[in-house]
């Protein structure tokens, strides 16, 4: 095996570019830093019910309504969480208590809820979600389907402390 041989200049100039990768961070492992908060959507609290129960699913299901939850700033996942879903679905209209529910953030803060298909309401497939526990500003979401034979929806947050 043939030995390394390092001449001053190339040692000084390694030296150089670690010292100056460095001071720019680039060492430092990725983070997200400045992530604004979720604003809420106009019309995204119509039908609100305070205090949904959290339930396993909504109706018969057949329809996945997904996210995540970060917190505002780092972007670090928010565990716990409370999110409240409802829908104008082929089981109910958004109004109807049985077409509410709420369920809670994992690990990773990411939810799912499985529904009853969501069906257009005033022309079109959207669901609402609510983040309303407190610990965090309140946030409505209308998120609007690109077909209502979709059979997915997601919604992400990010909240800002109260």
């Amino acid at each position: 095996m043939a030995g390394l041989t390092f001449s001053r200049r190339s040692l000084v100039l390694a030296s150089g570019a670690a010292l100056a990768t460095g001071a720019t961070g680039l060492l430092v492992p990725a983070r997200a830093s400045g992530l604004a908060p979720t604003q809420s959507m106009r019309g995204g609290s119509n039908n609100y019910r305070a205090g949904a129960p959290i339930v396993d699913r909504i109706g018969g299901g057949g329809f996945w309504m997904t996210g995540t939850v970060r917190r505002a700033g780092d972007g670090a996942p928010l565990p716990g969480q409370r999110i409240q879903i409802w829908a104008h679905t082929t089981e109910g209209h958004e109004r109807d208590p049985q077409s509410h529910g709420a369920t809670l953030t994992d690990a990773n803060g990411e939810f799912r809820l499985e529904m009853p298909q969501i069906v257009p309401a005033f022309g079109q497939p959207h669901g609402h979600l609510a983040y309303d526990s407190g610990e965090f500003e309140t946030v409505f979401l209308r998120p609007i389907m690109a077909s209502s034979k979709d059979k997915t929806l997601a919604a992400h947050f990010v909240l800002q402390p109260a």
